[in-house]
């Protein structure tokens, strides 16, 4: 009897290597494929959310609706408060039902809130409008950045995130241009309209592109579970929303202190932000006289800082503070304090508020993407990436509702000077809350030296 002759395991290699590297390319095309959607995703909610803070400036004229600037206040308010409310449930809900949902439905509901809002005349619609405007758009961050770090390795995050946060400085930059061209053409109505018509085709463009996790494509997930997660599986699947056990991960994010601590950090550091969003072209054209188009430019310089900024503050805190994440956020707040204290006392030059919109864009931005993103990933759950992230961002959305409403208590008796006063301080008790936790490090980042301290 003949032997069989072995199996030669040789001529197989070839398609073993070619089947690896196909696998590999794949993995590639939808780890930057997915970068860029939800970035642009991302980006292109704020065509929809700054339509209001462009037009404000014909919608307070005789021509327009004839807001007053305490009308207008409370819009923002009531935006801000539904954002603010959002956040803390669009977060849950990006674990519970994955982010493809929340954000599909956030999106086109932003949509038709803005073109409800153009085509209103009365004040309350308007204003109800807005504050659809706030839930829908409170839909968009913590389930995006969930949905990137599903397709990202931890020992890369924080690079990828640090430029990924680029987003919401230039989607506001653009769109601050966008909505004040169409505006000035056509009508304050536009400003409105048409930032909703390109906000849907990128919905088009997020339907077809997007997928939540790397296993829903055929690819296996971008890393194992580390020990401390390897012993229970993902408590909050996104194919069995509701679960009880979502509520325990949930309690196990409130329970972190430095979650803590980054949330009021971000509650006082948001008022800023907010304020100069939804107030400096009004402020400019106070200030300078300009009109509706050159006080959106000039305003936009403020944004077109924030790429720059959220990049360099990612890059730093991993090259040179070794992932810690505080020195650049109390740094740049203190800094930051200090030039919105000066902002309203310099000389009203338009060259010269430009630069400091700027300046001040470039120290607020960066600490704004590693609390709101970066450091939730290194200190909060894990395996509730959207929770922690939405948490934190609750937190500094009813701070941004100060930001958006505070000209109503301080304009009238302060003026701008007292606005921005109030706004330094508050980002100076920012800094110094954070200051004695310089050297923080999540505990399985520390070295065994530095866990016995």
């Amino acid at each position: 009897m003949i032997a069989s002759p072995p199996t030669n395991p040789i001529p197989n290699a070839p398609d073993a290597a070619g089947s690896a590297r196909a696998m590999e390319l794949r993995r590639q095309r939808w780890r930057w494929q997915i970068f860029a959607i939800t970035w642009l995703a991302y980006a292109g909610f704020y065509l929809t959310r700054k339509s209001f803070a462009v037009a404000k400036i014909e919608m307070g004229a005789s021509s327009g609706p004839g807001l007053a600037l305490d009308q207008m206040a409370w819009m923002d308010g009531a935006f801000l408060t539904a954002y603010a409310v959002g956040q803390f449930l669009s977060g849950m809900c990006g674990d519970w039902f994955g982010p493809r949902r929340v954000i599909l439905a956030g999106m086109l509901g932003s949509v038709l809130a803005a073109v409800a809002m153009g085509a209103s005349s009365l004040v309350p619609m308007m204003g109800f409008f807005f504050c659809l405007q706030g839930l829908c758009q409170s839909t968009g961050w913590a389930p995006l950045t969930k949905n990137v770090g599903s397709f990202f390795a931890r020992r890369e995050r924080g690079t990828v995130l640090g430029l990924w946060c680029t987003n919401y400085a230039a989607g506001g930059f653009v769109a601050s241009l966008f909505a004040g061209y169409f505006g000035s053409r056509w009508g304050w109505r536009w400003a409105f309209f048409m930032p909703a018509a390109a906000l849907l085709a990128i919905w088009v463009l997020f339907y077809w592109l997007q997928r939540n996790r790397p296993e829903d494509v055929g690819l296996p997930p971008v890393e194992e579970p580390p020990a401390d997660e390897s012993a229970s599986p993902d408590p909050c699947p996104a194919e069995t929303p509701g679960r009880k056990e979502c509520f325990v991960t949930a309690l196990a994010v409130l329970r972190s202190p430095m979650v803590l601590l980054l949330a009021a950090v971000y509650f006082l550091l948001k008022p800023a932000r907010y304020a100069i969003l939804f107030w400096a072209p009004k402020y400019l054209n106070e200030k300078l006289g300009t009109n509706m188009v050159e006080s959106g430019v000039l305003s936009s310089l403020f944004e077109l800082a924030g790429p720059l900024s959220v990049l360099a503050a990612g890059v730093v805190s991993d090259r040179v503070f070794g992932t810690r994440r505080n020195p650049v956020i109390v740094t740049s707040l203190l800094l930051l304090s200090a030039l919105l204290f000066s902002l309203d006392r310099l000389p009203p030059s338009r060259w010269m508020l430009g630069v400091w919109l700027f300046l001040i864009g470039f120290l607020l931005f960066g600490p704004d993407a590693l609390i709101s993103s970066t450091s939730p990933v290194d200190f909060g759950a894990q395996r509730g990436a959207s929770t922690a992230v939405g948490f934190i961002s609750g937190c500094g959305s009813v701070g941004a509702i100060v930001g958006g409403t505070i000209p109503v208590f301080f304009h009238a008796r302060w003026g701008w000077t007292g606005v921005f006063t109030v706004l330094a301080i508050s980002v100076f008790i920012a800094g110094a809350l954070l200051l004695p936790r310089w050297n923080a490090l999540p505990a399985s980042k520390q070295s065994p030296a530095r866990q016995k301290q």
